[in-house]
């Protein structure tokens, strides 16, 4: 009984550190990435589409992205939505290729940056908390049901916080690697 509980727990905090993953795929540092681009929507034969479903994404140079669009009418539709995302990009084309340039981060710009992925790494542990007491709650629930004993919820209760534990380690590594990739010059 309580294994399933941790495993359900466990499943949980796991969403919590990849959601923070994703959160961080669209921070921007001072190298150019495509996970920038990836909310980004265009109108394509009448259906709003992501820009990764109508160009090839590219990055050929640390602080340029390149987008290639499959159909060159794309061109103006895709500098449009790229304007309208509000990134602080401003892209550039060629006929056939939009190139978007990133200019360098100042270091008060890094250091905000660093405060908002710290932001989003307590989120996350909070999140991570809230799985935690969700969890504890099961299983004292497990107890009162009688389907468990007051030791089993007592090691159980012990297996809670040691994942826990290691799950906000985790958060912090993540912050940690990239608050190192925001900071690099």
């Amino acid at each position: 009984m309580t294994k399933e509980v941790i495993a359900d727990m466990k499943n949980h905090m796991e969403k919590s550190v990849e959601s923070l993953r994703r959160e961080y795929q669209k921070v921007r540092t001072g190298r150019a990435s495509t996970g920038l681009l990836d909310e980004i929507k265009v109108e394509y034969y009448g259906n709003p589409s992501l820009l990764n479903q109508v160009a090839t994404l590219a990055i050929p140079e640390p602080r340029t992205i390149t987008i290639q669009p499959w159909e060159a009418k794309m061109i103006p539709v895709i500098e449009k939505a790229i304007m309208n995302a509000n990134l602080g990009f401003t892209p550039a084309n060629d006929g056939k290729v939009i190139r978007i340039s990133l200019p360098p981060l100042t270091e008060e710009r890094r250091k905000d940056i660093v405060k908002m992925l710290k932001k989003l790494a307590e989120e996350a542990k909070i999140a991570v908390r809230n799985i935690r007491r969700d969890a504890i709650d099961g299983l004292k629930k497990l107890e009162k049901d009688k389907q468990i004993s007051e030791d089993d919820l007592k090691r159980a209760e012990k297996d809670v916080q040691d994942v826990t534990n290691s799950f906000v380690a985790k958060i912090d590594e993540v912050l940690a690697h990239k608050e190192k990739e925001v900071m690099e010059v």
